[in-house]
């Protein structure tokens, strides 16, 4: 039998270890499927601990540590039904100006399409109005149905919202002490890069979350003031709705401002409409050239290639929630990697010495 050759012995090493953790992979992947809501919960809750841990801890200087978290907590609740509230008001007051707004809209829309270049037939969206109306009164059945299913599904995001705030609880109140007892249940041997891995893979979540709702943050207030001086209807839940899609990067932010420029052309015109595209443009380049560089390449080191590529993996693996996740995932397995290798090399400085430095979630 003639001798195996060198390389083909270490392709077949690599190869069946890569089977192994492919079927490693697999098998998470397919467990945190079928316990996604507590994997969402989570996430939320160490989403809200990273963004509540420092007002949480400026308060413990002055109140007992349960105090200042049921402040903190209690505060920042106060405030986003504040914002919703406010929001809410708005499209009350302006829904009879948009409802009247949109028809005329549409009545402009229709005779620009009836011009030239597109030479729309007359009765083409009429018919298509008309079929609407059909579908909808043929599938009043199902549509109903289908309401009535999404009932449930509020409840399901009632009670992943619910785990989340619980869990941020016990997070902000004793993570630290959470975490060093779960490191002192694991072999000696391995509490010390376990402990350095965690707080490597924690000084980056926070850091990605910081960042992400300061991004956020000033898209909406740019696309807010945008749109409320050139009279778009709307602009402040517009703004808000830009503040969510911004946690989907690359993607969200030109889906958010594409639906403004739907509204600015049924209510202001092609001439607005596009305004607001020439905005998803120059707000794209700010958030690409100037926000994500300067606000988080501190906490997070990853080519734009590979966010774009991570988001759109998330997205087909979880959808929406895969989509905001898949980001902060990736920045902290990276940034667990670089920890762990800077150790094993024996550096005093870099991504450990700042991770070993770095205080959990209590302080």
């Amino acid at each position: 039998m003639p001798p195996v050759s060198p390389f083909l012995r270490t392709a077949a090493a690599y190869a069946w270890r890569l089977l192994v953790v492919g079927v490693a992979v697999y098998a998470v992947f397919s467990l945190l499927g079928r316990f996604h809501e507590i994997g969402v919960a989570l996430f939320l809750g160490l989403v809200v601990t990273a963004l509540l841990s420092p007002p949480a801890r400026v308060l413990a200087r002055f109140l007992p540590r349960p105090a200042a978290v049921a402040v903190t907590l209690v505060g920042s609740a106060v405030l986003l039904l504040g914002v919703l509230a406010l929001v809410g008001e708005a499209v009350a007051g302006e829904s009879t100006t948009l409802v009247r707004e949109f028809r005329e809209g549409l009545v402009s829309i229709e005779t620009w399409l009836e011009r030239p270049p597109f030479r729309l037939d007359p009765g083409a969206l009429t018919g298509l109005q008309t079929k609407i109306g059909e579908y909808f009164s043929t599938h009043r059945s199902t549509l109903l149905s289908t309401a009535l299913s999404g009932a449930g599904h509020v409840v399901q995001v009632l009670t992943v919202l619910a785990l989340a705030v619980f869990s941020s609880v016990f997070f902000l109140h004793g993570g630290g002490r959470q975490w060093a007892w779960f490191c002192a249940q694991l072999p000696e041997r391995a509490r010390a890069r376990t402990d350095l891995a965690g707080r490597a893979a924690w000084r980056t979540f926070t850091g990605y979350t910081h960042g992400i709702v300061l991004v956020a943050a000033t898209n909406a207030v740019l696309v807010g003031v945008a749109l409320y001086f050139l009279g778009v209807p709307l602009a402040l839940p517009l703004a808000l709705l830009e503040f969510f899609a911004a946690f989907v990067p690359l993607v969200g932010s030109p889906v958010a401002l594409a639906v403004a420029a739907v509204v600015a052309l049924a209510a202001r015109g092609p001439v607005v409409a596009g305004v607001v595209v020439a905005l998803i443009v120059v707000i794209g380049q700010i958030e690409g050239h100037l926000l994500h560089p300067l606000v988080m390449s501190w906490a997070v080191r990853l080519h734009p290639l590979v966010v774009a590529v991570s988001v759109i993996a998330g997205a087909i693996a979880a959808g929406v929630v895969g989509a905001v996740v898949a980001v902060p995932l990736v920045s902290v397995a990276w940034s667990v990697r670089c920890a762990l290798r800077t150790r094993a090399d024996g550096q005093g400085d870099g991504p450990a010495a700042e991770a070993r430095a770095e205080p959990g979630p209590d302080g």
